[in-house]
């Protein structure tokens, strides 16, 4: 048996179908990738962890906004949802549609058993290429654990690990 063709679309495509789309897919190199809904433990952690960035920015021009704002990656191509995302300053979007923000300084993802993998190599090699990005924090759903990767003023990236037994 052979395999199906894939269907190349181009990023414009991709915009068009995702943006009538009940649930959310990732894009990458002319294909679409279907994402996942987040069980209650990724939920809750990720609406704890919004809650406490947004109130860091109160009185400062600064926005966070959770897994519905969709990300570019424009050096490689990559669109996709991170849980979180936050910058301070002038928001930067993809087109008029403005759903599609282009200079995240901040990106927070909460680690499944299914995404945990992608999260911490190939989504974080794309994630480095965005100039904006400061700071990447991962944080696990299994323990009390946290990853935060910091850019540093030669664009290496500094990692700080942050644990607490249970």
């Amino acid at each position: 048996m052979s395999a199906m063709p894939q269907t190349y679309l181009s990023p414009a495509e991709y915009l068009a179908i995702e943006r009538k789309a009940a649930t959310k897919s990732e894009y990458f190199k002319g294909q679409m990738f279907p994402m996942a809904g987040g069980l209650e433990p990724h939920n809750l952690i990720a609406a704890n962890t919004l809650t406490r960035v947004t109130m860091q920015f109160f009185d400062r021009p600064c926005r966070a906004y959770g897994s519905d704002m969709r990300i570019k990656v424009q050096a490689t191509g990559l669109y996709t949802y991170p849980d979180i995302s936050a910058l301070c300053g002038e928001l930067q979007f993809d087109d008029a549609h403005r759903d599609t923000l282009l200079n995240p300084q901040v990106l927070v993802e909460i680690l499944s058993k299914s995404t945990e993998r992608y999260d911490r190599r190939d989504k974080f090699e794309h994630y480095q290429r965005i100039p904006s990005l400061q700071d990447y924090v991962m944080i696990s759903q299994k323990k009390h654990h946290v990853d935060h990767y910091k850019r540093q003023a030669d664009g290496s990236w500094l990692l700080r690990a942050y644990s607490k037994p249970r």
